[in-house]
């Protein structure tokens, strides 16, 4: 096939107006499965403390003579005062007058786009912080190599754990500033449910309720091939194509449903087992979007927030350290 002499096309037309879709698309994911379920508080200081208590443990020998007199009482323990750092994060933007003036593609102001973008961000800087290993740090007046930072949930976990050799738990009384010890690749294992089912068995025994199991994209999937799993199978439709089933949301465990969640944010390494109800994020200044002083020719915009995490009690959570990432 050839073409006509003197056909006038696309190559050689000038004038031909942009084909340019008005929908910006963005795959970056904006899902925060830990902050989303935990609780929210505010709180007055940059440290902020709570109390914890237990009761005794349960006597099989508490018998008394009938009529008896009471000589001796039982010892009262202190209630445990426990603490945790706020931190600050934030997220800036910078816009010229120009590029806020012209026509865009796919939304009307730059400033407000950028704005949008810098909060799904900071959310995510959040999470992401809350799952790593950070301790918890008074920080330095003025010295930036020494913030103020809060402990993480990893740095509150010592009771109810499953780890690799080498692993350690953190070490603190009240509160969370040492990071647990993890252990080298070489003593990486696989997550099993024989792991699963130590922690949520722990867990229980120390007075909590598993609700949540919490881990990354690897993790998730081998979770799917654990024999507890609440559903395998879905009836299809005579006359539609069938579904396959091929992940599990429900863990069935001796002590109750826990619901599988993935998080993109959290070390593929860390299985959490938790109960929502028992951790929340307190804000000493929720998110703010802040008008900078004006110098040239360009809108500042600062969005801060000043927050901590809270660990009501620790025995109420678990952790799977130490699994293998692939």
């Amino acid at each position: 096939m050839s073409q006509t002499a003197n056909t006038f096309d696309t190559f050689a037309a000038k004038g031909i107006r942009e084909s340019l879709s008005n929908v910006i698309y963005n795959i970056s994911p904006e899902e925060t499965p830990f902050m989303s379920n935990i609780g929210r508080e505010n709180v007055k200081n940059t440290y902020f403390e709570w109390q914890t208590d237990s009761l005794a443990a349960a006597s099989t020998t508490n018998a008394q003579v009938e009529g008896d007199d009471v000589s001796s009482f039982d010892a009262t323990a202190a209630t445990a005062r426990i603490g945790n750092y706020t931190q600050v994060s934030r997220k800036t933007v910078l816009i010229s007058g120009t590029l806020e003036s012209v026509d865009k593609a796919g939304r009307r102001s730059e400033l407000a786009y950028q704005l949008a973008k810098r909060s799904a961000e900071l959310k995510r800087d959040m999470e992401s912080i809350m799952l790593t290993n950070q301790a918890a740090a008074a920080g330095s007046a003025g010295v930036s190599t020494a913030l103020r930072k809060t402990g993480s949930l990893l740095a509150f976990l010592k009771t109810n754990t499953d780890k690799g050799t080498g692993g350690a738990d953190p070490s603190y009384s009240t509160q969370p500033n040492a990071t647990r010890t993890d252990a080298t690749d070489a003593n990486l294992r696989a997550f099993s449910e024989t792991i699963l089912k130590s922690v949520i068995q722990k867990v229980w025994a120390a007075g909590g309720t598993p609700k949540i199991l919490m881990v990354g994209p690897v993790n998730k999937q081998k979770v799917s091939a654990f024999a507890g799993i609440a559903e395998i199978r879905k009836e299809a439709p005579g006359n539609k194509p069938g579904v396959i089933i091929g992940a599990a949301d429900v863990y069935v465990s001796d002590f109750g449903a826990v619901s599988v969640v993935p998080n993109r944010f959290q070390r593929e390494r860390d299985a959490f087992v938790l109960d929502p109800e028992y951790a929340s994020v307190s804000y000493l200044r929720p998110f703010n979007t802040v008008e900078l002083a004006k110098t040239g020719d360009a809108e500042k915009r600062m969005i801060v927030v000043e927050w901590g995490l809270k660990v009501n009690t620790e025995a109420a959570h678990g952790l799977a350290a130490d699994l293998t990432t692939t």
